[in-house]
């Protein structure tokens, strides 16, 4: 009997159950996880809603997670964002019920999310908040239920540090974004490949001799703006941070206000979590043909009313990704994906080797709270550092790298004070 779901078509789902083995061979640290938690079953009977992007990576972390004896559910963390062929898998495959379309419209989108939380979590797994915002909005019925949660994105532990600085977080959540071997790895060499990657097959477009606008330098513009440069692009950052705009210089790059830059791009990517990085008065100066993207987990760092309000007429979907609104002067502005995450609307995300790190990240963040949950406060919380240096072993190990280990003289000496020049 098949599970309750909301997908596109089971049909797909041979194709994709093919995709999450592929996947699953690039991702030694969470299956060794997997084979663990078979063992071990730390999860038995814990139901957990999950809220993430639908992507052959998420499957193997659900399937990890089952293996741990969790009850699971999965929901698309953003309307285009979803595999279908992975979503019909899960559900095919392995009896996940799965609430997930891609290019589902807003209404579906949170019809999805509350269907998740028609599980009764007792652990939640977002990325983006979105899925903890409606719990603490709408269904507060379900909160006593609740052990804790774990985040995965920037934007989301934005989202939950400003819940908890006003009160009315009502359950602890780990911040996988905070792990080392999250967003050292993921957020630089995954959203730095991916993004490249999405641009490319939106718009079969060539980067060398090309100027790419990168707005914000934190880890996800340091990695966009590092494969930018790598293949060929001159490479302008805009920052607003002084420390980080201090560093983008020292790295290489012309860094400058965005009002500054917005003539001179060919290629415009933001990545920094906040609203209208790319405004009107950008717009106004823009190149002909240029072209607008963005990275960053809302569709609201670039301001598409504000597009729209100065465009003539509709915009052409001029290939499938891309929206090519004509100004009142006949420069045209080309937006990818809608202003959604163009890494997973337009490509396939993050590779599985990146998402490794991150998904060992969050199946031990749940083990993590379900052991310890009772005993945290309704705050964010790191993840143990143990527990970050056991995921970056197990990398190692994987990759056939072995490294020093200190002898109990170099121990010794790290731990007193004594001894100087």
């Amino acid at each position: 009997m098949t599970v309750e779901h909301d997908v596109r078509d089971l049909s797909l789902a041979t194709g994709g159950r093919y995709r999450i083995e592929w996947a699953e061979r690039d991702m030694p640290v969470l299956r060794q996880i997997r084979e663990r938690f078979a063992k071990e079953r730390p999860l038995d009977g814990v139901r957990i809603s999950a809220c993430l992007h639908v992507t052959t990576e998420t499957a193997n972390l659900m399937r990890t997670l089952q293996a741990g004896g969790a009850d699971v559910v999965l929901t698309a963390s953003n309307p285009l964002s979803t595999q279908d062929d992975v979503a019909a898998s899960l559900v095919a495959h392995f009896e996940i019920p799965v609430f997930a379309i891609k290019g589902e419209d807003h209404a579906t989108y949170y019809d999805h999310i509350k269907r998740a939380l028609d599980h009764r979590p007792h652990i939640t797994m977002d990325d983006g908040a979105d899925l903890v915002s409606e719990l603490h909005k709408s269904r507060t019925d379900l909160l006593d239920n609740v052990i804790g949660g774990t985040e995965e994105t920037t934007t989301g532990v934005i989202r939950l540090r400003a819940m908890a600085k006003d009160g009315a977080l009502k359950f602890p959540v780990i911040a996988v974004n905070d792990s080392l071997t999250k967003h050292l790895f993921d957020n630089r060499y995954g959203t730095g490949q991916s993004t490249i990657d999405g641009i490319i097959r939106a718009t079969n477009i060539l980067l060398a001799g090309r100027t790419v606008v990168v707005a914000g330098y934190g880890w996800c513009s340091r990695g966009i703006a590092m494969r930018a440069k790598g293949m060929g692009a001159n490479v302008i950052v805009t920052e607003v941070d002084p420390l980080k705009a201090l560093e983008a210089v020292m790295d290489g790059f012309r860094v400058m206000r965005m009002i500054d830059a917005a003539p001179q791009g060919d290629v415009f990517v933001t990545s920094t979590g906040d609203i209208n990085v790319i405004d009107v008065p950008h717009f106004e100066v823009m190149k002909d043909g240029a072209i607008v993207c963005n990275s960053g987990h809302f569709n609201v760092e670039i301001n598409i009313p504000g597009l729209r309000s100065i465009a003539v007429g509709e915009p052409r979907r001029i290939r499938p990704f891309v929206e090519q609104y004509t100004l009142r002067d006949g420069r045209v502005i080309n937006l990818l994906a809608e202003g959604r995450l163009v890494n997973l609307a337009a490509a396939e995300g993050h590779p599985a080797s990146v998402m490794d790190m991150s998904f060992a990240n969050q199946s031990l963040g749940a083990e993590f709270m379900v052991k310890n949950g009772s005993t945290l406060e309704n705050k964010v919380y790191t993840i143990p550092a143990e527990i970050d240096q056991e995921i970056a072993r197990l990398k190692l190990e994987s990759m056939g790298i072995t490294i020093d280990t200190l002898t109990e003289e170099q121990v010794r000496y790290l731990n007193q004070w004594q001894e100087g020049t």
